[in-house]
């Protein structure tokens, strides 16, 4: 459960406004269990407990009830003794005890009740008909905004869905927090970090990235961009790949370039150690269908949500990522990749730098909102090829738009020279490049800039750390060992074929 201060409305439900266009109707409400909750609250301190995280002042539909309430929440702030005589002298403080009736009233209250029992079922009922309230409201403002010719109807519908989908997560607009209070929840959040064993982010599978940034961080937007075929979608389905197998963690995964089946197949080759080319034919031998059956049950059981809508609007993603959050309780969306989307056809401006630019803004906003890091694919520019020597990108070589740069939490980049018919690797030992690929933090808002080695097996369209294994050969034979397959008979029928005989496909 949130806490109160998380639900609390940025307008006040008073009748006059909210209600102004259901003349003759009552508004939902339930005083008489307000005042048992209240009244509970004031003589059982469990009644308080039970109730501070689920109600908040609002929710009340008599004004006097959430004078008494918000005084009630000032007090076990305070973490002070909350009854009938201190709840009087705090509204006193706040110059509102003759609001509420005077201590009268709050006698009144108490002898109510007996006691605390059900005051957790009562306080939901109270909160039921606040929502109806809300909704109520939501209603009435999208009612008068369709009438205004002037408005954009896809602004329009993502208000309204935003508006719902607050109201969904119990998690209303804020107000503004003093210092005080959030220094208080930053140390709390630290302490919970201290005793946490791991990361405080999402782990990518990936240790050296993983050491970097301590897991894709709530909220973070995060940029992987590279030139086209260097890899970038068999990256972010690796990591989607050991976050929702591996780890359990709901991924939500949108792709504007490729089939969901496309999709799912690369990862079957990942899985199971079949090169895509024979999936594609689905000329298997025996022991190759007994190895996908073995090898896909786990891939089956994940938590990966795929979406496959071609040219997605950063509205339309709104939408769907909200819905996964609520449905599946998705903890991180990938976008396979930023330049395809659009920003709806009614708000075309022409100029499609400004056009990535809103996109990017929009899509930090959307991690902000639902607090869970979007790691979005890039492409790079023309500028990359046409530098003499090495090729390693760099950040003002992000495509269309600098926008980018500035509202990305981190930017990386994939490099991988045999790409450029490379063999080494430009450093000091001029170490062997083949089937290897760099991953390159160039910004971190909260963190350190670092390179990072990672294995890249071509054939099965997969990222691995690079000191999980020395070469293709010997990952193909672990899968082979844990298949109880014979690797030569393996090798022979063409579950994994050489660099040279496998084109790239990425």
């Amino acid at each position: 459960m949130k806490r109160v201060e998380n639900l609390k409305s940025s307008s006040s439900l008073s009748s006059s406004s909210v209600f102004s266009m259901q003349k003759g109707k009552i508004p939902p409400q339930a005083v008489d269990l307000e005042e048992v909750v209240l009244g509970a609250m004031m003589i059982d301190k469990k009644g308080v407990d039970e109730v501070i995280d689920i109600l908040q002042p609002d929710a009340f539909y008599k004004e006097s009830h959430k004078l008494i309430f918000n005084s009630i929440i000032n007090l076990f702030d305070k973490q002070e003794p909350i009854d009938i005589k201190t709840v009087s002298h705090q509204l006193k403080k706040e110059a509102k005890l003759n609001l509420i009736g005077g201590d009268y009233y709050l006698v009144e209250l108490t002898q109510k009740v007996s006691s605390s029992a059900h005051i957790e079922f009562h306080s939901r009922i109270i909160l039921q008909k606040y929502i109806q309230r809300r909704l109520i409201q939501i209603s009435n403002e999208i009612i008068e905004n369709s009438y205004d010719e002037t408005s954009d109807v896809f602004d329009l519908l993502d208000d309204a869905e935003s508006k719902i989908y607050d109201i969904s997560q119990g998690n209303l607009k804020k107000n503004t927090q003093t210092a005080e209070d959030l220094v208080i929840q930053a140390k709390q959040k630290i302490e919970e970090i201290s005793k946490k064993e791991g990361l405080s982010g999402i782990p990518s599978g990936f240790f050296e990235i993983d050491k970097l940034t301590s897991g894709w961080q709530p909220s973070d937007l995060i940029i992987i961009a590279a030139r086209p075929g260097m890899g970038k979608t068999a990256f972010t389905l690796s990591m989607a790949r050991n976050m929702s197998v591996e780890n359990n963690i709901p991924v939500a995964f949108f792709s504007l370039e490729m089939s969901s089946i496309q999709l799912i197949t690369r990862l079957i080759s990942s899985e199971t150690g079949l090169n895509s080319e024979k999936l594609r034919t689905g000329k298997l031998e025996k022991f190759e269908w007994e190895q996908l059956n073995v090898k896909v049950a786990n891939l089956e059981n994940a938590p990966l949500y795929i979406d496959d809508t071609p040219s997605l609007s950063i509205f339309e993603l709104r939408a769907k990522a909200r819905r996964l959050s609520s449905q599946y309780g998705i903890k991180l969306i990938v976008l396979d990749y930023l330049q395809l989307m659009t920003i709806g056809s009614t708000q075309k401006t022409g100029n499609r730098e400004q056009e990535i630019s809103t996109i990017s803004r929009n899509l930090k906003a959307l991690a902000k909102e639902l607090d869970i890091p979007i790691i979005a694919l890039s492409q790079l520019s023309r500028a990359v090829e046409l530098r003499g020597g090495v090729k390693r990108p760099i950040l003002s070589d992000l495509r269309e738009s600098g926008a980018i740069e500035q509202d990305a939490d981190i930017v990386s980049f994939l490099y991988r020279p045999e790409y450029y018919k490379m063999d080494e690797w430009d450093d000091e030992d001029h170490s062997s490049a083949l089937g290897q690929a760099e991953f390159i933090v160039a910004k971190h808002r909260n963190g350190g800039l670092n390179s990072i080695k990672l294995k890249f097996i071509s054939s099965l369209g997969k990222f691995e750390n690079l000191s999980s294994y020395d070469n293709p050969f010997e990952y193909e034979s672990k899968l082979n060992q844990d298949q109880k397959v014979n690797p030569d008979q393996a090798f022979e029928s063409g579950s994994y074929r050489s660099k040279e005989e496998d084109e790239d496909p990425f």
